[in-house]
């Protein structure tokens, strides 16, 4: 297989799809194919259809999708924060298509449209504090630690059944120090 180098923005007739991507790169042991699960920490839902037709219904939201011919094989979300500072977040490989570097390819259309689009000089994520391993992924990308925390959403199952007690999301940013294309 070749990586996808095509990227479509996500429509509302993605959602299953797109959902049952999220699910299998984070939770549940088909998650643990891949590297970058969240299995040990979390059971339960990353997301759900409701909260992903929303973000697609958002102007300042945008899901990038990436395919494998019919296949959905890896998405991220990019929305605007506030001027100048745009979110990355729900990074997703297929197990089977990590280690091939679309999570990168991902990333990097993702950083482009958040430049072209929501005008980003900047971007941040969360990452579990605990995933240290992705952490590190992030930091090779430019991604440095703020030194500010966010609390995990601890009681509110649209985001998981924690396994553990002390989870809980450190920020990363990184400046865009060219224009967008």
């Amino acid at each position: 297989m070749t990586l996808p180098i095509d990227f479509s923005v996500a429509t509302p007739r993605d959602v299953p799809a797109l959902h049952a991507l999220v699910e299998s790169a984070y939770r549940g042991d088909s998650a643990r194919g891949g590297w970058t699960h969240e299995a040990d920490l979390l059971d339960g839902q990353r997301t759900d259809q409701a909260a992903l037709a929303q973000a697609i219904a958002d102007p300042d939201h945008i899901i990038l999708l990436a395919r494998d011919g019919d296949a959905l094989v890896g998405c991220v979300e990019i929305s605007r924060a506030v001027a100048g500072l745009a979110y990355l977040g729900m990074l997703s490989v297929a197990p089977n298509w990590q280690g091939r570097a679309l999570g990168k390819a991902l990333i990097d259309a993702a950083e482009e449209k958040a430049r072209a689009r929501f005008g980003a000089t900047r971007i941040e994520m969360t990452v579990i504090r605990q995933r240290t391993e992705l952490i590190a992924f992030y930091q090779r990308r430019g991604y440095a630690l703020t030194g500010e925390t966010r609390p995990f959403p601890y009681g509110d199952e649209r985001f998981g059944q924690p396994r553990v007690a002390d989870l809980i999301f450190v920020v990363l940013e990184k400046p865009f120090t060219s224009p967008a294309a």
